[in-house]
């Protein structure tokens, strides 16, 4: 009974002092850093951190203590730049109490990937930040080897976390206060925050490519009353203008940038490794055509993360108006702007490389279905055929004899079919490139392909993929149709457009009589190549062969690279 008293003395003496310690100042930056201190100096623990956090993804890391070098490198970068665990559980509302425990992802992260010292810190406690019922973050408290807080100690944590989330109330209270005692700019610096927190709110709800390239402008413009605003990007095929915004109308669009507008925004985008926000007029900088009709202008780099988890640049923002240069509080609100672009563009590239993840596995776990069952019965149906013909020659049934050899001719088609829909199914390897693969799928069809040219041309990774797709369909055809096991393949690059050319000599057909586009295989063609904006041509004549055109204009082919 005297230890749980002692034990009971001694917490509330931590809770006591905990108090004391929020209440010697009003920074919230201050108070936090100092209590943490205080808690791990009380507990005996060794590292801790705080973070607040809006709605997702926003969060500040406001307070540390005892970092291991491995989160402290950089200016304590791996706290600000990811999202780990813990903010995941809270942001999805599964963090309502004191959790026991939780294995700490950034630093399992900097294990991983070898970025430096842990001090043997894996685990951590992760307790959420609330006043009346009211999330505010989350409290982090561990130490080396430690991989267990028991039920007292949670309960320990919850109850200083509720001191902290009373404190944190009360401070953003004095600052409001303090806020409005303040002069007409305090309202302006207000308003400006509030739209911008309008336009991230709005952006990080879309998951399509193009809607957040209309999306980005239209709510810039909307919010802040800018008049101009642009997007460009890199591309395979250089600079392109992918989405504008002029006094109420925002535009998605594709377009290549004029040399000398090309030239300009690689001389910002180079300027951009040194400054974030980078702003021009035309009295002293150069003049974009696409932000002619906004004297004042600013552009701000757009970042993503590459396989490495390095950033590199993709492209820019630009903002333009009419009456004066972008002050300091504009440039802050910009370049949060930027981020927030940045961020979301990288989450629907990882969404669609997800959802390319999934249907190659899909297309995978089809053709082993296919080929575990279908085409293994299709086997054993053409070994059964061969056996009912043996028997029945013997006997000396003619007619019977010629239905199995027609039973064992249809299994053995079928089970070619089959191995050459399993083949297609196999997700397109760009480790392979676009020869290989046709070629590989020409040998599969038992078909002699002959490359007009000694290399593939470089291609967008849109338009080569395009391009085998319709290649392989279209040998599939020459297999199925056309009579002939030779085939020849060309692909040329003009300035505007690229084109594929597939043809055979085979025995051709009457476009009259029989319309390819009413088949599924040319139908196919025509579908794929029109996502890219382009066209399938098809000519033949009975006995002469037949040749496939295929063209895409180049543009319509770009991906952003580094």
């Amino acid at each position: 009974m005297a230890v749980e008293n002692d034990q009971h003395y001694e917490e509330l003496l931590i809770l006591k002092t905990i108090a004391e310690t929020l209440n010697e100042s009003d920074s919230m930056k201050e108070m936090l850093q100092s209590t943490l201190e205080k808690l791990l100096e009380l507990t005996q623990l060794e590292a801790g951190w705080i973070f607040l956090a809006e709605d997702e993804p926003e969060y500040e890391h406001i307070a540390d203590h005892n970092l291991p070098p491995a989160l402290a490198r950089d200016n304590k970068a791996p706290m600000r730049e990811s999202v780990c665990y813990c903010l995941g559980l809270y942001w999805s509302g599964q963090l309502s109490q004191a959790v026991n425990i939780i294995e700490c992802e950034r630093l399992h992260n900097a294990v991983k990937y070898a970025e430096g010292d842990t001090h043997n810190l894996t685990h951590h406690a992760t307790v959420p930040i609330t006043v009346r019922g009211e999330r505010l973050g989350v409290l982090n408290v561990g130490s080396p080897g430690k991989e267990h807080f028991n039920e007292e100690e949670l309960a320990l944590l919850e109850s200083i976390a509720l001191q902290i989330g009373t404190a944190v109330e009360r401070t953003r209270l004095y600052e409001q206060k303090e806020k409005q005692a303040v002069d007409h700019m305090s309202r302006y610096i207000v308003d400006y925050y509030t739209s911008a927190n309008e336009v991230t709110r709005y952006i990080w709800k879309v998951t399509d490519w193009d809607k957040l390239l209309t999306s980005i402008v239209e709510q810039i413009g909307v919010h802040f009353g800018w008049p101009e605003s642009a997007v460009i990007l890199k591309q395979e095929n250089g600079l392109r203008l992918r989405s504008s915004y002029h006094r109420g109308s925002p535009h998605l669009m594709d377009k290549p940038l004029s040399l000398e507008d090309e030239e300009m925004v690689k001389a910002l985008l180079t300027r951009s490794a040194e400054e974030q926000c980078i702003c021009f007029n035309e009295g002293n900088d150069p003049i974009l055509s696409f932000m002619k009709q906004s004297p004042y202008s600013a552009g701000l780099p757009l970042k993503v993360r590459d396989i490495h988890e390095e950033y590199y640049r993709i492209g820019m923002l630009f903002i333009g108006r009419d009456n004066e240069d972008f002050n300091s509080v504009e440039l802050d609100i910009l370049e949060v702007l930027a981020d927030h672009i940045s961020l979301v563009m990288e989450k629907i590239r990882l969404y669609e490389e997800w959802q390319g993840l999934l249907l190659a596995e899909e297309r995978n776990r089809l053709a082993r279905d296919l080929h575990d069952s279908v085409n293994q019965k299709l086997f054993s149906l053409s070994l059964m055929s061969r056996g009912l013909k043996e028997m029945l020659a013997k006997e000396n049934n003619s007619q019977t004899w010629e239905a199995a050899e027609d039973i064992g001719t249809l299994a053995q088609n079928a089970l070619t079919e089959m191995r050459t829909l399993i083949w297609q199914l196999r997700p397109y390897g760009e480790a392979r490139g676009l020869l290989r693969t046709v070629t590989e799928y020409a040998e599969q069809l038992d078909i002699r392909l002959t490359m007009q040219m000694k290399e593939t041309p470089s291609l967008p990774k849109t338009i080569e993929k395009v391009f085998c797709q319709i290649g392989q369909e279209a040998l599939n055809n020459i297999s199925k149709h056309a009579d002939t096991n030779r085939a020849w393949l060309r692909i040329e690059k003009k300035e505007k457009e690229i084109k594929m050319i597939i043809m055979d000599r085979g025995r051709g057909f009457v476009p009259e009589k029989v319309n390819p586009f009413n088949s599924l295989g040319m139908a196919s063609m025509k579908e794929r190549a029109s996502e890219l904006n382009g066209r399938v041509d098809i000519r033949s004549e009975a006995g002469s062969g037949t040749i496939i055109t295929v063209v895409i204009p180049y543009e319509s082919g770009g991906t952003y690279e580094n």
